[in-house]
């Protein structure tokens, strides 16, 4: 989970990351935690990397507050979970109108932070999982959902959805990491969606749609595994 925590205070982010860090060992999540002591610092950093999914998001900042900070993110974000954090109460009002999941005092109280971060991962569910890729100034947003399987293709990758083949300029071991538990390596130039799977065979994976990918012999135990973890999983959680 890639938490991102906007603060000028060096005492209040520290204290932040400590809250985090007993949330994540009480939960057992893990996370990737990321510090920003101005907002146009974070926005500077977001417009590179767009997959933040919570952001703890002080108020009162240099020349663009909080509040500022998260109306100018709801422009193309519905999806990132805010969590104010402030010793002010006088912009309750306005962080309610950017959808922010909780408003909390400073100093801050572990109990109310550790609701807050639950009632955020709660809300993370009910969003679909997007992947964004930038290139050329442009951006384009794919439920990952849709995405049958990656290959290797030159010096890009090609994203194979349910609609269209996208070329993208980078690394399958980077989209690997960005796109998830959901995807599973069957060969160094194939990533799968498991959802997408029907059957894994000695040297090939089926899918869903009739698509075959090649699957590596050394590759072979742990897709078996991955596939059989990841629907464990999901009936667990039903």
């Amino acid at each position: 989970m890639k938490v991102a925590i906007c603060d000028d205070n060096k005492i209040d982010q520290d204290y932040v990351i400590s809250l985090l860090r007993t949330w994540a060992q009480l939960t057992g999540r893990k996370l990737e935690l990321y510090t920003f002591t101005s907002a146009e610092q974070f926005l500077f950093q977001y417009a590179e990397e767009k997959d933040y999914q919570i952001l703890i998001l002080d108020i009162e900042m240099g020349k663009m507050n909080g509040v500022d900070l998260a109306k100018e993110l709801r422009k193309e974000n519905k999806e990132l979970q805010i969590i104010f954090v402030t010793g002010f109460p006088d912009f309750i009002a306005e962080g309610y109108e950017v959808d922010a999941i909780h408003y909390l005092m400073k100093p801050l109280e572990q109990g109310k932070f550790l609701k807050a971060m639950e009632k955020a991962v709660i809300h993370l569910k009910h969003v679909e999982p997007v992947i964004l890729l930038q290139e050329s100034g442009e951006a384009m947003r794919i439920a990952t959902k849709n995405i049958l399987y990656v290959e290797v293709f030159s010096h890009s990758c090609v994203l194979h959805t349910t609609e269209e083949h996208v070329e993208y300029k980078t690394s399958i071991s980077k989209l690997e990491k960005e796109l998830g538990e959901q995807f599973v390596r069957v060969h160094r130039s194939y990533l799968v969606n498991i959802e997408w799977i029907k059957r894994i065979a000695k040297t090939e994976v089926i899918l869903e749609n009739g698509d075959t990918v090649p699957l590596s012999r050394r590759k072979y135990n742990e897709v078996n595994l991955a596939f059989i973890d990841y629907f464990k999983r999901r009936l667990e959680t039903q």
